[in-house]
């Protein structure tokens, strides 16, 4: 018996606890002019922002940047230590002196095959001196056919070795020049690369954010420092899939920096980017600002409300008063279904399902 009347005790109370935490509250759909926008998260990004990275792998031994400095295109921000590439330098310059003493007339391998070729010349000069006392000969009987014929051999040698002798100081020469140009094309490249030791602005900016300290080893391709506009910044906005289609090139966006929320700045949407961002299920859009900032530090997070459409007297009702699925309470407890237009964080445009004297119902949590 105790236990049944402490049951109903509980059960009591906790209905006296529920419809004290709750109050139905009433209103009627109303017309009024509103501002359909599109609400989108973001940040602060600079102008023409690019990083800075290392064309080389070694320590860094100089580093003449902070963050916040102002630098200029083409000014030397950091020098990075690579031996191998001065090394390499060193190597291409003697290798190139080298290929250079090849290509002089008097080289050892030049002038060999030019004193083969002078003998071979000489020589064939004598047999064919040679080959036409014999024939004379011949001619006068003097001499045998046999010694005639040996003698146009030993000629028809001499020419062939003569022959092969100045093809082969073509091809040496030939040899020659090709390699100093390759040296001298390794030179080059590896004046490059030493070049690469050397970090220089590609476009001057301010030093937003500076990721390597001195000393540290990179890699190449490892980001050194963040570098963009030094006055202009942009708002990079994250639009949800589902809005997307709603922004265009041109539209209004009234931007609050969360740094600043009691500001607002006006902006205009100047670019929509295609890719579609997994990680976020999102698209990017690029705000610019129509009046100056305050507040000018990269990264900063903001939030802006896209201007969409401007509706006059439209039938809106209270935001709360729309429940899942499009789903309104009538006063009586009966629910239906209604159809939509824009629904901003305070209200819900109606454009079918009710009418200006429907009074609807929504639970108020005191």
């Amino acid at each position: 018996m105790k236990d049944s009347i402490k049951t109903i005790f509980f059960f009591t109370v906790l209905i006296l606890v529920s419809s004290c935490g709750k109050k139905i509250t009433e209103t009627k759909p109303i017309r009024k002019d509103v501002t359909e926008t599109v609400f989108a998260s973001g940040v602060l990004v600079p102008e023409n922002q690019y990083n800075l990275t290392s064309l080389s792998d070694g320590y860094i031994k100089n580093l003449n940047i902070d963050e916040g400095d102002i630098v200029t295109i083409g000014q030397l921000l950091a020098i990075v230590d690579n031996e191998q590439s001065i090394i390499n330098a060193q190597s291409a310059d003697e290798l190139l002196t080298i290929a250079a003493a090849n290509t002089n007339p008097n080289a050892p391998a030049l002038k060999q095959a030019e004193i083969n070729l002078e003998l071979a010349k000489q020589k064939l000069i004598q047999d064919e001196k040679q080959e036409a006392r014999y024939r004379k000969l011949y001619e006068l009987n003097s001499v045998s056919k046999l010694e005639y014929e040996n003698m146009k051999l030993n000629l028809d040698n001499s020419k062939t070795n003569f022959l092969s002798l100045q093809e082969n100081y073509k091809l040496l020469k030939q040899q020659a020049d090709q390699e100093l140009i390759i040296q001298k094309s390794q030179k080059d490249a590896n004046r490059v690369s030493k070049n690469y030791n050397e970090i220089k602005a590609v476009v001057g900016g301010k030093v937003y954010e500076l990721r390597k300290e001195l000393g540290d080893y990179i890699r190449k391709g490892d980001i050194i420092a963040v570098i963009g506009s030094q006055e202009k910044l942009y708002a990079l906005l994250s639009v949800d899939e589902s809005n997307i289609s709603k922004v265009k090139l041109g539209q209004a966006v009234i931007i609050q920096l969360n740094t600043q929320l009691q500001k607002t700045y006006n902006g205009i949407v100047t670019e929509i980017y295609p890719a579609f961002d997994e990680q976020t299920q999102s698209f990017y859009c690029k705000v610019a600002f129509e009046n100056k900032l305050d507040f000018n530090i990269s990264g900063t997070q903001l939030q802006g409300n896209i201007v969409i459409e401007n509706k006059n007297n439209a039938l809106v009702i209270p935001r709360n008063y729309l429940g899942y699925g499009n789903k309104v309470k009538l006063k009586g407890g009966d629910e239906i279904i209604v159809e939509t237009g824009f629904i901003s964080n305070d209200w819900a445009e109606i454009l079918s399902g009710l009418d200006e004297n429907t009074i609807i119902i929504a639970d108020k949590i005191k």
